[in-house]
Formats: structure tokens, sequence, C-alpha cells
């Protein structure tokens, strides 16, 4: 009698855990799908929700996020020392110069944003370490807003680290091609060439999943 009770308990504890896709999360608008993209890596929230159903799963998910957050902090952070380096100091060269007003105005971003990831990054980090698996469920469980509110301080970061990167590589590009030595500029070259290479590679591999995800939806 003992082992029925303890059985249909620890099968009512599962039912219970097991909870299916909420309504509100069935209707994705198309920047919910790209945000769950960018940030979950799926342009569908589903997976992420069959997450949520058990305490290893869920510690599997925030080791992973903040692992993510870890690497957009160090990013940003030499992001932030080589800027505010070629800010603050003139060129040691005369053939590459990025104090022109394009570079030096494109420098001075990618700091800025590097300051903004450290911040949001920081930020969202601690949330994570602090989140409670049944408190996320139920803010998804709301939709909408709180769903976009959630999706945002993970993708966020990444966003700004993405822009603080790019506009970084464009001043050393625009400075590169600017340079009177042959050299220079074919270095240059061949770093836009690596540059488009990855860029196109990643965005094709993006529109891939994104193709998939509806395709079997």
């Amino acid at each position: 009698m003992a082992s029925f009770y303890s059985t249909q308990l620890c099968d009512d504890r599962v039912s219970a855990e097991e909870q299916p896709l909420p309504d509100a999360l069935h209707r994705a608008s198309f920047v919910m799908r790209v945000l769950c993209l960018l940030g979950l890596g799926r342009p569908n929230i589903d997976d992420h929700w069959k997450s949520l159903q058990s305490d290893q799963a869920f510690e599997t998910v925030r080791s992973r996020l903040c692992s993510i957050f870890a690497s957009t902090i160090t990013t940003a952070s030499v992001l932030l020392a080589i800027s505010g380096v070629f800010v603050s100091t003139g060129s040691p060269v005369s053939y590459f110069d990025y104090t022109s007003p394009v570079p030096y105005c494109l420098l001075f971003t990618s700091l800025m944003f590097a300051m903004i990831v450290m911040l949001t990054s920081g930020s969202s980090m601690i949330r994570w370490l602090h989140a409670d698996r049944h408190w996320t469920q139920e803010q998804l469980k709301q939709g909408d807003y709180f769903v976009l509110s959630y999706l945002l301080s993970i993708v966020t970061p990444i966003f700004f680290i993405v822009c603080s990167l790019n506009c970084f590589i464009f001043a050393m590009l625009i400075a590169g091609f600017s340079s009177q030595s042959m050299i220079c500029r074919a270095v240059t070259a061949l770093w836009l060439v690596a540059y488009a290479v990855n860029v196109g590679t990643i965005l094709m591999e993006a529109m891939w999943k994104y193709a998939t995800s509806l395709n079997h939806a």
C-alpha cells in the first residue's frame, strides 16, 4: 500500500512538472522569432520551454547562458581597452592614421558600445545566477511583454557586442584602405575578405535554421 501511494505521488509530481507549452507562446510574432533565434539559437521557444521542465535541464541552460555572458564581458573588456588606447593616443606610424574623423568616430562608438555590454552582460548574468525555474516558467506564461523582456535580457548584450566589434573592424578597415602604403592596403583587403566570409557563413547558417524551423512548424 505504501509503495502504491509513493508511486502515485511520483506520477503526480512528474505530471505537474511536465507542463505543456502555454497558449501565449504559440502566438509568436516575427520579432519574437528573430529574438529567439539570436538568443536561444532556434526561432521558436518550444525547446527552451522543455528545458524548464526539470532542474537538471534548467541548470544546463543557466550554465550555457552564463558562459555566453562571461564571454561577452571578456570580449567587451578587450574592445574597451583597445578602443580606449586608440582613442586616447595618436598613431605611432604615419601610414596607418586612425585619428581621422571617420575611424576616430567609429572607435569612440565601439568604446561606448563596449561599456554598454559590460553593464548589460553583468546585470543579465546576475539575473540568471539568481533565477528560479518555476519563477521563469510563470514569467513566460504571461506572454507578450514578459516574453519580450525575457528574450531582450539575453539578446541585448549580444547585440551590443556585435555592434562594438563591427565598429572597431570598420574603423580599422577605413584606416587601412586610406593608407598610402600598398602593403597596408593589401593586408586590409585580405582582412576584409576574411571578415566577409565569416559574416556570410553566420548569416547563411541563421537563415537555414530559420527556414528549417518554418518547414517543421
